[in-house]
């Protein structure tokens, strides 16, 4: 008996990061409006915003470097995202201690 190897069709796997980009893209901004109306009492919510920009990031990167196949172009460009989203991550752990040791 032979058993078919499922592979992820690519358009499956942009209707996913569409989907993953609206989801998180609203969470980002309903947490900044919250945060901003009144930061004081609001100020862990931006370890989480800067948390979720990361992770838009990275996905976006892993997105372009694994449909780049030989381009290198577009490898270059997932990488320079992969790179701002971890920036994103750094900063999220750089606000996160400053905001629970400060």
């Amino acid at each position: 008996m032979y058993i078919q190897e499922r592979s992820r069709n690519p358009r499956n796997l942009s209707m996913m990061l569409d989907a993953a980009h609206i989801i998180i893209g609203i969470l980002i901004v309903a947490l900044a409006v919250i945060s901003f109306l009144n930061p004081e009492d609001h100020m862990l919510l931006f370890p989480v915003i800067f948390l979720l920009a990361a992770s838009l990031n990275i996905l976006n990167a892993v997105f372009k470097i694994r449909m780049s196949g030989r381009e290198k172009k577009k490898k270059a460009s997932g990488i320079l995202v992969l790179l701002f989203g971890i920036v994103l991550l750094a900063l999220a752990v750089i606000s996160a201690v400053s905001i629970w040791w400060g």
